[in-house]
């Protein structure tokens, strides 16, 4: 586990009869002191309204999650048992998470105390301590844990890593396995996402996709951003010998890292030939510049490419960062309506998405505006 969710400390809450709210159990010892227990105790033990709900409370430079339970019944002192078993992190962590294991183990923890008393029984609530340590060393340790709680019920926890939500994918956009996709099992996908990978490879935009697998558009882009989430695949731009690119800082990675160096030399090569040279791949990304496009870099640079497939080039690069598009916006200067469809000429739509939209050719398209004085092009 990362050390900005890291676990301090593991306790066990409960309602006492006479006592009332207090810790039973807590690994290491004494970690959580009275005053901040005191403090904090009204979230530990809560009123009905809080119950059997996550709760995350920060005080006194430690954060705590727990989720309190309460099971009713007749047999309980009060007629109710009620208790929490929480963490403790640093008040600066990050814990989103840990609160689904927290959910999990108050369900665990309520099902055996219905199945066999588990919490109400003195002796075997003891085995809760032991439970607690390995709970903290493993998932601090390893991210996850097996706990064996008698010879009928083990619990299982792992800690799932809390990854950002993707890009949303848009039409115009490419999908790009990030691996070999041969490496992936067609199984373990969706049915709609299971239908198009056949059809990703890194230069079929959405719409293209949606077209040829005889998938309806939304569903294709919900299955790419579902890949996109998990990792499996980029998103780059539509590819075009018209295109412009130029280069980032990040071209200096190219030199500097040997394994970038022989990630990409066999990305861009072409089948069949020697493998090209750095010097040649280096040479080839230094060439791309404003006013530059491919087809002008292909005869510009015939000799270097004799070796280099220039698709996969500029593919790699967009995926490392190593360039970016220039991409073109159209901007309606008048208000008057010669210009069609004059909702896209705004300047926040590109040519990949405005030819996506209207099923324009991009010559088709730059011939339009170049006979329209209302327009003006911006690159960007």
């Amino acid at each position: 586990m990362g050390s900005n969710s890291r676990i301090e400390c593991i306790f066990f809450s409960e309602f006492h009869p006479t006592l009332g709210p207090k810790i039973t159990y807590q690994v290491p010892e004494e970690y959580i002191s009275r005053e901040l227990f005191d403090t904090v105790q009204v979230y530990i033990i809560t009123k009905p309204e809080l119950q059997n709900k996550l709760i995350t409370v920060t005080a006194m430079e430690k954060k705590l999650i727990g989720c309190p339970v309460c099971i009713e019944h007749k047999k309980y002192s009060r007629n109710a048992l009620l208790f929490n078993l929480g963490f403790v992190c640093d008040a600066r962590a990050k814990t989103c998470a840990l609160e689904p294991i927290v959910k999990k183990l108050s369900g665990y923890l309520t099902t055996l105390e219905l199945e066999s008393g588990f919490i109400s029984n003195e002796e075997s609530k003891q085995k809760l301590v032991p439970i607690m340590s390995t709970l903290l060393e493993e998932l601090n340790a390893k991210g996850e844990c097996t706990l064996p709680i008698d010879e009928s019920n083990t619990i299982h926890v792992k800690l799932i890593d809390q990854r950002k939500d993707p890009l949303i994918v848009q039409e115009y956009d490419v999908p790009v396995f990030t691996e070999c996709k041969d490496e992936f099992f067609r199984s373990q996908w969706d049915l709609t996402t299971q239908q198009i990978l056949a059809y990703i490879d890194g230069f079929r935009h959405i719409q293209k996709i949606s077209a040829e697998a005889d998938v309806e558009l939304n569903l294709v882009r919900i299955a790419v951003q579902n890949l996109l989430y998990y990792g499996v695949v980029t998103l780059v731009s539509i590819f075009q010998y018209s295109n412009v690119y130029c280069t980032t800082p990040k071209v200096q990675n190219l030199i500097d890292n040997k394994s970038v160096q022989e990630e990409c030399l066999l990305y861009v090569t072409k089948p069949g030939q020697k493998r090209a040279s750095l010097r040649d791949v280096f040479q080839l990304y230094c060439g791309l510049s404003p006013g530059t496009t491919v087809r002008d870099l292909c005869s510009r640079y015939a000799q270097q490419l004799q070796r280099v497939d220039e698709r996969k080039l500029i593919q790699f690069g967009l995926m490392k960062g190593f360039i970016r598009r220039l991409q073109k916006y159209p901007v309606k200067a008048t208000r008057g309506d010669r210009s069609r469809p004059p909702r896209l000429y705004t300047g926040c739509h590109s040519y990949d998405e405005i030819c996506c939209k209207t099923g324009m050719s991009y010559r088709e398209l730059d011939e339009r505006l170049e006979n329209d004085p209302n327009i003006i092009v911006c690159w960007k």
